[in-house]
C-alpha cells in the first residue's frame, strides 16, 4: 500500500495576497498538494494560479484536478505544463481529463462531442505531450490531432516527464489511467454532464470496488506504482457522524447506511475518520485524498496523523 498523501483543491481567491497566503497555509498544514480545478465558472486561471502558488512556497507540490484536455492543444499545453515543473523544481502534477461538466462546453461554444470521443482525444493528446517531454519532440498523425516535428521546449524538471494524474468514473477512461497515468483520481461517473442525481447514484461503495478492478486490470505488474485518489466532496469533523449521514441521504437518494460508505465522504472525529481513511486504503487502495478549502484547517489533524504512513 502505498502511504497517505492529502491535498487541498481550491480554485480562487480575491486577491494574490489572500491567494499566497492559502497556498502557504496549506504547506505549514503538512498537505503535500495545492489542486486546482479547470472550469470557466467562478475561479482562477489555473496556470497563473499554480505559478503563484508555486512561487510562494518552498516545498508544496501545485497540480491540475484536472486540466480539461478540450480547451488546449497538446503542443501549447506542453510547453506550459514542462515550464511549471521546471520553473517550481519538480513541484508540479499534471492532472488532464476528458472534459465532463456540459454547461463549460455550452458557455464557451466548445462542441460537446459524447464521451468515447473526448477520450479519444485525450488519449492523442496525451501521447504527443508525453513525446514532446520525454523525447524533446513530436510526430503524430491521429485522427484528432497532426503535429510534425514539434518541439518540446523547455524539458521538464522531471525526468521523463511531471507526474500525470488521470481520473474518472467510468471503465475506459479509468483503463487509459491505469496504463498512462502514475495518480489514478476514482470518482462517480459524470457521463450525465453534471454532478447530479444520476452522478450521485454511481458514487455508491459497490461501483468504487468495480472501478478498482477496472484499474487493477487494466494496471497490470504497474499496479503498486499507482497511486490512488480520491476528490472528497463532503468533509466534516463532528462528534454526531450519524446525525450528518441522516441529513445527507435523502438528498441523493440513499440509505443511511450507504450514504457513510460512499467513499467521497469522510465524516465523524478525528479517530474516526483516520480509521474510514484506512479501512479505504485496504479496500479501495485508496491513499492520497484531496479535501475542498473550506475543510482544510478541520482536517488538519488528520493530515498530521497520517500523512506519510
Amino acid at each position: 500500500m502505498q502511504p497517505f498523501r492529502f491535498a487541498v483543491q481550491a480554485s480562487t481567491a480575491p486577491d494574490g495576497k489572500s491567494w499566497r497566503e492559502l497556498a502557504r497555509t496549506i504547506e505549514s498544514l503538512g498537505y503535500s498538494t495545492l489542486y486546482m480545478p479547470d472550469h470557466f465558472g467562478e475561479q482562477w486561471g489555473p496556470l497563473v494560479g499554480l505559478t503563484i502558488a508555486a512561487e510562494a512556497t518552498d516545498t508544496l507540490n501545485v497540480g491540475s484536478l484536472v486540466f480539461d484536455n478540450d480547451y488546449r492543444h497538446p503542443v501549447v499545453l506542453a510547453k506550459e505544463a514542462a515550464t511549471l515543473d521546471l520553473a517550481s523544481e519538480g513541484r508540479f502534477e499534471f492532472g488532464l481529463g476528458a472534459g465532463w461538466m456540459r454547461t463549460d462546453y455550452e458557455q464557451s461554444g466548445i462542441p460537446y462531442d459524447r464521451p468515447g470521443v473526448r477520450i479519444d482525444r485525450l488519449k492523442e493528446g496525451l501521447a504527443i505531450m508525453k513525446a514532446l517531454w520525454s523525447e524533446g519532440s513530436a510526430t503524430f498523425k491521429g485522427e484528432h490531432y497532426t503535429v510534425d516535428n514539434a518541439q518540446g521546449s523547455p524539458r521538464p524538471f522531471t525526468t521523463p516527464h511531471p507526474p500525470i494524474v488521470i481520473g474518472g468514473g467510468g471503465k475506459r477512461v479509468l483503463s487509459l489511467a491505469a496504463r498512462e497515468a502514475n495518480i489514478v483520481g476514482v470518482t462517480a461517473n459524470a457521463r450525465s454532464g453534471e454532478m447530479g442525481a444520476e452522478a450521485a447514484q454511481t458514487a455508491k461503495a459497490e461501483y468504487f470496488k468495480e472501478r478498482l478492478q477496472w484499474i487493477k486490470d487494466a494496471a497490470g505488474d504497474r499496479f503498486d506504482q499507482l497511486e490512488i485518489q480520491s476528490l472528497t466532496f463532503i468533509t466534516q469533523v463532528t462528534d454526531d457522524r450519524q446525525s450528518v449521514f441522516e441529513n445527507i441521504a435523502p438528498l441523493f437518494g440513499f440509505s443511511v447506511q450507504e450514504a457513510a460508505e460512499v467513499p467521497l465522504a469522510l465524516v465523524g472525529t478525528v479517530d474516526q475518520i483516520c480509521e474510514t481513511l484506512h479501512q479505504r486504503r485496504e479496500e479501495y487502495g485508496i491513499s492520497y485524498v484531496t479535501v475542498q478549502d473550506a475543510a482544510l484547517h478541520d482536517f488538519a489533524p488528520i493530515v498530521e496523523r497520517l500523512a506519510g504512513t
